[in-house]
């Protein structure tokens, strides 16, 4: 086995009722005046207001400017607010664009520099503000991860400030902050979360370590992404997501994504199309012609899915699984094809172009990519 590191937030803490050591944490990380970063809807429906009581005697702000697929800009704006407020700890409510802002913010902050001069690996220059993340999805595992994903609109792509002074302070997973997700969120980002582990596993970057957790996060999705789907307040399956998304999270933080990311970004980024619905319409495609680059992988993510293929030959076990990918996705009612999303079919070619370029992401994949053979994955996706 080869040098390998693993590294996720601080400290994890998980579990129904979780969120009640929030003021222990702060207290422990000495912020007395945080920044709560989330989004409107999360305030309407009351889930701000229920993390908000726990601060009774401290003094705080609220930005709830996140949206889904956040520019460059909303970082400015709550980093701008962040400064004004004199704020110095950053709690994230939401899902990954939350996170992930916060996470900027706190990289961003104390930088003199452009926020797009950190954008890359290894460049925030020093540790910012603490942050406590507190996922309301079940998909992303920004939690755990040294990573921001933002969209930039002018290049109509998304981009990645890689640093490990984004790694939050502390996650906490609770699975009752997911509750009022609708069924297409806990959905999309179900899906998410299982190309995270699928793609971690597969990973040229795997070690024992993220094998272990992603196969196992691929186990648990299969059997409760479709309760939680099915009823929103089945709690037990919520908090199996919840879990599974924490794992999946681990597991690509240290091991990467690939090919599923790199395509599914220019839909992102030209399109609005949801992380989490991206990587789910693209990765059955991938999956399909990643599999004879890793064949004896492929049988163990069929085995996780539920497929019985001690009978069948690896070839024929790698099928199984691609089939099995289709049909949670076809459950969950995730649309099958990017017709759905009205994307013309002459911006094809330029995706391919684009996402040929994220060699961040392509390095990770077991098979090489060109340009020409992503163009026919998009064709086939279409």
């Amino acid at each position: 086995m080869s040098i390998s590191t693993f590294k996720i937030a601080n400290k994890l803490i998980t579990g129904k009722g979780a969120t009640k050591v929030l003021p222990d944490e702060l207290k422990r990380l000495q912020v007395h005046n945080p920044l709560i970063v989330t989004d409107e809807i999360l305030q309407k429906v009351g889930v701000v207001d229920q993390v908000s009581t726990l601060l009774k005697g401290l003094t705080f702000g609220v930005f709830t400017g996140v949206k889904p697929e956040p520019e460059l800009s909303i970082v400015e704006e709550c980093t701008a607010l962040f400064k004004e407020g004199k704020h110095d700890g950053l709690i994230a409510i939401g899902g990954g664009s939350a996170i992930d802002i916060a996470k900027a913010v706190s990289g961003f902050a104390g930088f003199d520099g452009k926020l797009t001069d950190l954008i890359g690996t290894n460049l925030v220059p020093q540790k910012g503000a603490p942050v406590i993340a507190l996922p309301t999805t079940a998909g992303t595992g920004s939690e755990v991860t040294n990573i921001s994903i933002l969209s930039d609109k002018e290049a109509q792509l998304k981009k990645g400030i890689v640093s490990d002074y984004l790694l939050p302070d502390v996650a906490i997973v609770a699975p009752e902050m997911t509750l009022t997700m609708p069924p297409s969120v806990t959905a999309a980002s179900g899906v998410d979360a299982l190309v995270h582990a699928i793609e971690a596993y597969i990973s040229v970057h795997a070690s024992p370590i993220t094998d272990a957790l992603a196969i196992h996060a691929v186990k648990m999705i299969a059997d409760n992404l479709p309760k939680a789907y099915a009823n929103p307040n089945h709690i037990e399956a919520r908090e199996n997501m919840a879990t599974a998304s924490l794992m999946a999270g681990m597991a690509f933080g240290n091991a990467g994504v690939g090919a599923v990311h790199a395509l599914a970004y220019p839909l992102g980024g030209r399109f609005n199309i949801a992380h989490g619905v991206s990587n789910a319409l693209l990765l059955p495609y991938v999956m399909d012609w990643n599999k004879i680059a890793c064949l004896d992988r492929f049988r163990d993510i069929a085995v996780a899915l539920g497929e019985q293929v001690h009978q069948l030959s690896d070839m024929e076990a790698a099928d199984k699984a691609v089939a099995a990918m289709k049909r949670l996705c076809e459950v969950v009612n995730i649309p099958s094809g990017l017709r759905a999303f009205d994307i013309p079919e002459d911006a094809i070619a330029d995706m391919a172009e684009d996402a040929s370029k994220i060699d961040r992401l392509l390095n990770n994949n077991p098979r090489t990519f060109t340009r020409i053979e992503i163009e026919e994955i998009y064709r086939s996706a279409y």
